[in-house]
């Protein structure tokens, strides 16, 4: 119950923030505290740490944006990849190939090509509405209008997605061979195709198997999300980074940051716990008691 609670309060205060960022309540001021902390008695890192909380909200609302466009975008890819992998003749070459070079290599070094080597924010300049959210220094943002995105965003959001269909479509492919084979053969028995039974037979079960990997995959995106503050992405940490540079107050800017990110982190376990308990089956990945 405790946990419950201390989850409504933080989610509560994030999305509250939000709609007074996005300006759809009555009150507030876009940008700043509700209370100032010398109301609350508030001094030094405590009280920067309080001032900077609606930048950290705005940073926080990009952070969750990139780990749940990135981890469901990644999933859409990961399924035919992980299904090549396995049941394919000459694709699975291209999966493994895929996934290797992927899993291989260093997220920050696939951010770097796309946005320097490639420069793809070029490709992204004119497209600029994706939320609500201000990011008010002109050198991260393109400004059309009341709603300004960064460029460098989409540049993220396609990193991040490449880089979590990979080890999404490796937790795929070892549910998928957690799965008797003889259900497909009995499957083609009974009239259907070999497509038809890995839609309808296979898959069904190996997503429930692959659970507990998007658990740890939804973790990883949220914490690896601060990469992309080397693009000029604006998300939690590089707020937190831009206030703690100029006031000095780095233990306190740091320390809440960490907070918010257990906070979301928990939350996200949380929640995808509840789904597994929801998917699993009489015998079959039961958690938690479940029967």
């Amino acid at each position: 119950m405790v946990l419950i609670a201390l989850g409504g309060l933080f989610w509560g205060y994030l999305l509250l923030r939000w709609l007074i960022n996005w300006e759809w309540v009555p009150f507030g001021t876009p940008g700043e505290p509700l209370v100032s902390p010398e109301t609350l008695g508030l001094t030094g890192g405590t009280a920067t740490a309080f001032q900077s909380l609606p930048q950290l909200a705005e940073g926080a609302y990009i952070t969750v944006l990139i780990t749940v466009l990135s981890i469901l975008l990644g999933l859409v890819l990961a399924v035919p990849l992980s299904v090549a992998r396995v049941y394919g003749r000459w694709t699975k070459y291209l999966s493994l190939s895929f996934t290797e070079l992927i899993r291989g290599t260093p997220l920050i070094a696939q951010l770097y090509l796309l946005y320097y080597g490639l420069n793809l924010s070029q490709f992204f300049r004119g497209l600029t509405q994706f939320g609500p959210f201000t990011v008010r220094t002109p050198v991260w943002a393109v400004d059309l209008g009341p709603l300004k995105v960064q460029t460098a965003l989409w540049v993220a959001l396609i990193g991040f997605t490449i880089n979590s269909a990979a080890y999404q479509a490796e937790y795929i492919r070892s549910a998928i061979e957690s799965v008797d084979p003889q259900q497909l053969v009995a499957a083609r028995s009974v009239g259907l195709t070999q497509r038809e039974g890995i839609l309808h037979v296979v898959l069904p079960q190996t997503l429930r198997f692959a659970i507990p990997g998007w658990t740890n995959e939804l973790v990883y995106l949220i914490k690896y999300s601060s990469l992309a503050t080397f693009i000029t992405v604006a998300e939690l940490f590089r707020r937190a980074d831009a206030v703690a540079s100029d006031t000095f107050d780095y233990t306190a800017m740091f320390t809440v940051v960490a907070l918010v990110y257990i906070g979301i982190v928990i939350t996200a376990t949380r929640l995808m716990g509840y789904v597994e308990d929801r998917v699993a089956l009489p015998g079959l990945g039961q958690t938690r008691g479940r029967s």
